[in-house]
């Protein structure tokens, strides 16, 4: 998943800089801006942080406050480690529902984007996915890896990261 994603977020972050390059050049080289450049832009910058989130997750490279853990003993920093990734866990997973819904109602509606017409409902059932993704990620990390030692690489240094 890591792979994919990350290629996948590669790619948008390519994409969309080749396109805004070209937008400019055409915009006031030669007057002739790209019609609906705004619009895809804004489409794959969505897609480029719904791609992320799953990412950051198994990453665990969220802003965290870690003042409490200093003071815990390790099993009790686990087990709490353990609490927070089934709480965000159950949180995103109800957001990834919500968001499927908001998707079925936005195919419903036909709703497109204003300039080129795309359907605006493939890019939302995707968000919903990618949220879902991001919450069996922490139900992994609750239930099986609190710790992130299965995502730990060694750094070019000797340790891990």
């Amino acid at each position: 998943m890591d792979a994919v994603l990350g290629a996948a977020a590669g790619l948008l972050l390519l994409a969309m800089m080749l396109l805004t390059f070209a937008d400019v050049l055409g915009r006031y080289l030669f007057n002739a801006p790209i019609r609906g450049a705004f619009e895809l832009t804004e489409l794959a910058l969505l897609a480029l942080v719904f791609a992320g989130l799953p990412l950051v997750s198994t990453a665990d490279e969220h802003v965290t406050m870690d003042f409490v853990d200093k003071m815990l003993p390790p099993p009790a920093r686990t087990l709490l480690k353990r609490l927070v990734h089934l709480v965000c866990a159950a949180a995103i997973l109800g957001l990834g529902w919500l968001v499927w819904l908001k998707a079925g109602k936005v195919a419903e509606y036909g709703d497109t984007t204003d300039v080129l017409r795309l359907p605006v409902a493939p890019f939302v059932w995707f968000m919903a996915v990618a949220v879902w993704a991001t919450g069996l990620v922490h139900v992994y990390k609750a239930l099986v890896d609190p710790e992130g030692r299965s995502s730990e690489a060694p750094s070019e240094f000797g340790g891990t990261t």
